[in-house]
């Protein structure tokens, strides 16, 4: 079983940042990919930004250049770094992890085992 807890979200005007970030429970965190998605109001969720084990990361179009996102495998803990956030940026932000062994990330939700609660994120225009 592995537990997903998400903090940061907030409110924050456009171009400023934000971090989120995720702490995982379970011994074998190190060999999950981690993903972040977001799911803006009568939109589906999408896919951000994910990690593997060993620091190949993927972004989704929208966030690249803008959004980093970072583990910390000695803490359990995976992280969003948001900078120049835009409005169409609002949404709330769900951690993930994939368990299953891939050759490359995954991008597809149904991909993703465990989730978090979620964190509402608010960028202002």
């Amino acid at each position: 079983q592995v537990q997903l807890v998400e903090s940061g979200g907030g409110l924050v005007q456009a171009g400023g940042s934000l971090r989120l970030s995720c702490a995982a429970s379970g011994r074998t965190f190190s060999s999950y990919v981690m993903g972040w998605f977001r799911q803006a109001p009568g939109k589906e969720r999408e896919f951000v930004a994910a990690i593997k084990s060993g620091g190949g990361t993927n972004y989704a179009d929208s966030v690249k250049g803008r959004i980093t996102i970072s583990r910390d495998n000695g803490k359990i803990t995976v992280y969003l770094q948001m900078n120049s956030l835009k409005p169409e940026d609002t949404a709330v932000y769900y951690c993930a992890a994939d368990l299953r062994f891939r050759w490359t990330i995954a991008t597809g939700f149904q991909s993703y085992d465990y989730w978090g609660q979620g964190t509402q994120v608010t960028v202002s225009s």
